[in-house]
Formats: C-alpha cells, sequence, structure tokens
C-alpha cells in the first residue's frame, strides 16, 4: 500500500509486531505470536488429530495471516480449506514484515504474500485452499454458504473490537459450523463465552497462552 504502514494505520513494536491504530491492539502475542497460535488456535481445535483431506477451517481476523501459515505447518500436505473474514486487510509489505518475526513461518510465507500483492484472495497455499472475504463479518458471514469444522475467533480484544464478538454473529458462527464442530479463541471474556454458549456451543475454559490465564474453546453440542 502506498505509504506504507503509516497509511494503513499501523505502528510497529521493535519493529517486529503489527498494531493496529483503528483498535489499539497488537495482531499478535508479544509474547511469541507463532507458538500462541499453536496453543490457541490448533491445539484449542484439536489438530492436527482431527483433520482430514476436505476438513474446513473458518476464521474471524485474517490480520498478518499467521494463522493460515502455522496451519500450513501443521499439515503441509493435506488438502484442506481455509476460509477467513477480514474487514480491515493490511498491504502485503507489512504482512511480509510482520512474518519475519518468525523464521519457520517466513520460510513458508512467500506465496501468501504474492497472492496478496497481486489482490487475490483465493488462492492455494500447498494443499490449502484459501479464500479471504474482505468485508465485514456482520453482514459477510449470513451470507456465507460453507460450514466449517473448526474455527478460529481472532478478532482484536473484545473491549476494543466489540462488533466481532457479539451475540448476532457468534449465533451466525454457530449456523455455520458442522456438527460435531469446535472453536478455539484466546478470550474467556464472560461476554463472550455466554453468547457462544447461547449459540449452542459446549463451551469450556482452557489454560490460556503464556501470562494469560484462560482462552475458551468449544464444541457445537
Amino acid at each position: 500500500m502506498a505509504g506504507g504502514e503509516q497509511a494503513e494505520g499501523l505502528d510497529w513494536r521493535d519493529g517486529i509486531v503489527p498494531v493496529s491504530r483503528r483498535f489499539d491492539d497488537p495482531y499478535f502475542s508479544l509474547a511469541g505470536g507463532l507458538a500462541e497460535t499453536r496453543h490457541v488456535f490448533l491445539t484449542g481445535n484439536g489438530l492436527p488429530e482431527r483433520l482430514r483431506p476436505g476438513f474446513h477451517i473458518a476464521e474471524l481476523g485474517f490480520g498478518t495471516g499467521l494463522n493460515l501459515l502455522a496451519t500450513h505447518l501443521l499439515a503441509p500436505d493435506m488438502a484442506l480449506h481455509y476460509t477467513s473474514f477480514e474487514a480491515f486487510p493490511i498491504s502485503a509489505a507489512a504482512m511480509a514484515q510482520s512474518h519475519a518475526a518468525f523464521p519457520e513461518a517466513a520460510a513458508v510465507s512467500a506465496p501468501l504474500v504474492a497472492a496478496w500483492a497481486q489482490g487475490q484472495r483465493r488462492f492455494t497455499l500447498g494443499a490449502i485452499t484459501v479464500e479471504v472475504i474482505e468485508a465485514d463479518a456482520r453482514t459477510a458471514l449470513p451470507l456465507w454458504s460453507g460450514r466449517a469444522d473448526a474455527w478460529y475467533l481472532d478478532g482484536f480484544s473484545p473491549a476494543k473490537n466489540p462488533e466481532l464478538w457479539g451475540e448476532a454473529l457468534m449465533a451466525e458462527v454457530a449456523r455455520h459450523t458442522a456438527k460435531g464442530g469446535t472453536f478455539a479463541t484466546y478470550t474467556a471474556a464472560g461476554h463472550v463465552r455466554r453468547a457462544l454458549q447461547a449459540a449452542g456451543f459446549h463451551v469450556t475454559r482452557a489454560k490460556g497462552f503464556g501470562t494469560k490465564r484462560h482462552m475458551s474453546t468449544g464444541v457445537l453440542s
């Protein structure tokens, strides 16, 4: 994007961690974003044990694409589907800069960054078929025809980005979840847990990443 991070509303902590000015929140944990993704979203959804060809992962908040890269690293040869909803996409340059903090992720991120730079929002990463829907999930998710086997709920903090954690949207998440499907998220905020429970998930409070005491996981009952 012309103008770099200033134009897209990003600050950088130590030149490594992108922080959204819009939400005053970092895109990933200061204690280690890749490790956080693995703990929260992969382990939280019972992956890789549940993965099979055709398994569909959906996500609220594509951000830097780090969760996608972690999924690819987990199962590089598995034919998966990955759908993400992102209202405020960052530039390919900022994406690449953020990946540089994690050599393991940066080593496999070139196809993602190249596709992003070319404006592609449907592309493949290894064996994963990816679609990023650039829209407000509150309007886009109700129109989506898919159903996910696992959800990564990765919006900015509920206190700073409440739009991505409301009851109506959590109900749509449940409506677009396959039978026995799961979600995982870094937040354990009470109103988010209650919204997911009301939507039909059996919600469990689990150990959080790093110094964070708790996170939330759930299975559609």
